[in-house]
């Protein structure tokens, strides 16, 4: 397996509360996460335990990404959160985590993948982690593109 490690920023120039919302909204990834579509499982999707699978990419050809939040807080007051989510496989085992907060007028997002990819070679893992931390640069600029269409 090929451990997969990337940390990316944004800087939104929506709310906090916006951007959280936008964010623990799984099904609302496929909004900004290209070729991707979420299934959530019945329950409250926010609450820890909650389950849900990604499937990215087109077809046959399409990743499953079977993912349960283990940690979900959002501070209102402070206009500060953060959420975990475990990666349950079949293909990604770890987790993915990010932290949303208030900034002035702007918000700060810190987005961290912390992956193993099963069959990958170890070899090919910086490379993936390059290419995840592109994917998912493209995806916040996307994010921020549709807030900013919906907040004006």
């Amino acid at each position: 397996m090929g451990l997969v490690r990337f940390t990316v920023r944004h800087r939104f120039q929506e709310s906090a509360q916006t951007v959280w919302d936008e964010l623990v909204d799984w099904r609302g990834h496929a909004n900004w996460i290209p070729a991707t579509r979420v299934e959530l499982a019945d329950g409250d999707p926010l609450a820890i335990g909650a389950q849900f699978t990604a499937w990215t990419g087109i077809g046959r050809l399409a990743l499953e990404d079977r993912m349960r939040v283990a940690a979900i807080d959002w501070n209102p007051e402070r206009q500060i959160g953060s959420c975990t989510v475990d990666k349950l496989g079949p293909i990604l085992a770890g987790t993915a985590a990010f932290t949303v907060r208030a900034d002035g007028d702007a918000t700060e997002l810190e987005w961290i993948e912390d992956v193993d990819v099963r069959y990958m070679p170890k070899l090919f893992a910086p490379l993936a982690a390059r290419i995840g931390a592109t994917g998912f640069k493209l995806a916040m600029r996307s994010l921020a593109r549709i807030m900013r269409k919906r907040c004006s």
